[in-house]
């Protein structure tokens, strides 16, 4: 009999349904049988979610080969970063094994038992800044109290300068039109603690960076001294032969000058609280060689009284001796020091005949502290150079030495807490 090809189609769609019952239940047990032995390892029944997870995982990628556990070295320092993490790292070999084969408590939040303690200011480093302000010596459209005349009394076309004593016309606008202040408040100093306010007046031909700051060194002399004080340096002429006081010249100056810099301190020091007790803090005056100008009249006319507590001159007694000697014989309260090379000797040696005249004693001697009252000429020896002596004078870093002498007597700094004072404890 010839067998068509549909017949062979129809006997091959037949042959599922002709198999034996034998070959059912051997397709059963094999599904069932796997299935049993899973059951029995897992005790229960996986989660949908990792289920989910190994469904859409591909052949021999299982959940923790996509999710690993993450390892030690990818959460904290290597050893070679952390000490905490070297000095531990020796132990970790030898206490894994019995770590790993203890049960692990589930994790929990442990309550601090740390005391509360009061806030503590951030570690602080020295702040040394440069700062506008409108009371400091320049621009100046006031008059010359030596000549009663204008203090510019040049111009060129819409152009104003300044003829200095030697002749030279110096510019408005190049010389006399800085008001910026070199401002410092070194990282140890306190404000709860009695505190003073250095304002140096620097020399002929000198800019506040690359002389007061850079050469000068006196940010940091005032820093290394260790003493509780901080800088105001005003800006005179710029890089000129000129000794002009500007602002300084008028009544109440220096006293201006003292009160808008308070607010700008207090902010340096990184608190605006203290710009009250920064306005009533003494102040010590330095003067060095062409800064004797401001210096005296600052003391005449400064409007400070007896909150100037010293006055430091670095060789700088090239005249106004009157004002030098009136402050001395009515303010006892505070010292007095002059440093002098040959280039003044003969001026400081004026100045301390007028004060004997007057019945004030005359020191030598820069051993030991220096007392309110303190009067002290010291004559440095020859080979010092005026150019260097506010770095080398009788000693190295002078202004360091005089803070650290005054320091030693704290009735120079101490000022009476006023009933409106920010910090009435210092």
């Amino acid at each position: 009999m010839v067998r068509t090809p549909g017949a062979a189609r129809h006997d091959r769609a037949r042959a599922p349904h002709a198999a034996s019952p034998r070959l059912r239940w051997i397709g059963i047990l094999s599904v069932l049988v796997p299935l049993s032995f899973i059951l029995v390892q897992c005790g229960q029944a996986p989660s949908a979610g990792s289920l989910a997870a190994n469904v859409q995982g591909t052949k021999g990628d299982s959940f923790d080969d996509r999710f690993p556990t993450p390892q030690f070295k990818d959460r904290f320092p290597t050893p070679g970063e952390s000490l905490l993490q070297r000095q531990a790292s020796t132990s970790d070999a030898s206490n894994r094994r019995t770590a790993q084969a203890q049960p692990q408590p589930a994790p929990y939040r442990v309550a601090s038992l740390a005391p509360t303690v009061p806030y503590q200011r951030p570690a602080r480093e020295d702040q040394t800044t440069l700062v506008s302000l409108k009371s400091s010596a320049f621009p100046y459209f006031g008059n010359n109290p030596h000549t009663e005349q204008p203090f510019l009394n040049v111009s060129n076309g819409e152009r104003r300068g300044h003829r200095s004593y030697s002749g030279r016309v110096l510019w408005q606008d190049e010389t006399f039109n800085d008001n910026r202040v070199l401002m410092h408040v070194p990282e140890t100093f306190d404000i709860r603690k009695p505190g003073v306010i250095v304002v140096f007046f620097h020399g002929n031909g000198a800019t506040l960076e690359r002389d007061v700051r850079d050469r000068q060194l006196v940010p940091q002399q005032i820093s290394d001294s260790g003493v509780n004080a901080v800088l105001l340096a005003p800006q005179l002429a710029v890089n000129a032969a000129d000794s002009s006081a500007g602002k300084f010249w008028q009544p109440g100056g220096l006293k201006r000058f003292v009160t808008e810099s308070a607010d700008h301190l207090a902010k340096l020091y990184g608190d605006p609280a203290a710009a009250k007790a920064f306005a009533n803090m003494p102040v010590i005056i330095v003067g060095y060689s062409g800064g004797f100008v401001p210096t005296a009249w600052s003391l005449e006319v400064g409007g400070l009284g007896n909150r100037v507590r010293g006055v430091f001159l670095l060789d700088a007694v090239y005249g106004e001796l009157d004002k030098f000697a009136s402050w001395v014989v009515n303010n006892r309260s505070g010292f007095f020091v002059s440093a002098y090379t040959r280039y003044t000797q003969r001026h400081d040696q004026e100045l301390m005949q007028m004060l004997r005249d007057k019945g004030v004693a005359v020191s030598d001697d820069m051993d030991g502290p220096l007392h309110p009252g303190s009067v002290v000429f010291v004559k440095t020896p020859d080979g010092v150079t005026h150019r260097d002596y506010v770095t080398h004078a009788w000693t190295a870093n002078p202004v360091r030495e005089v803070l650290v002498k005054m320091a030693s007597t704290p009735a120079l700094t101490r000022v009476a807490a006023s009933s409106g004072d920010a910090y009435p404890n210092r």
